[in-house]
């Protein structure tokens, strides 16, 4: 697993290794489980699972 922290200074977050790059984060993942929608993640949309159904929270 991994978490994408681009600010965290640290190499791992409970166990899961720290990406800071999103674009490299985004081509790792088969599957991008996000708590909101961002227009960052469009161009994966395909392969993002957020609870944000409305995007707009």
């Amino acid at each position: 697993m991994v978490a994408c922290e681009p600010t965290l200074d640290a190499p791992e977050l409970f166990g899961s290794e720290v990406a800071r790059d999103l674009a490299a984060f985004k081509s790792r993942c088969d599957v991008i489980v996000a708590n909101r929608w961002s227009d960052d993640l469009s161009d994966v949309a395909d392969k993002v699972y957020t609870r944000d159904l409305l995007k707009r929270d």
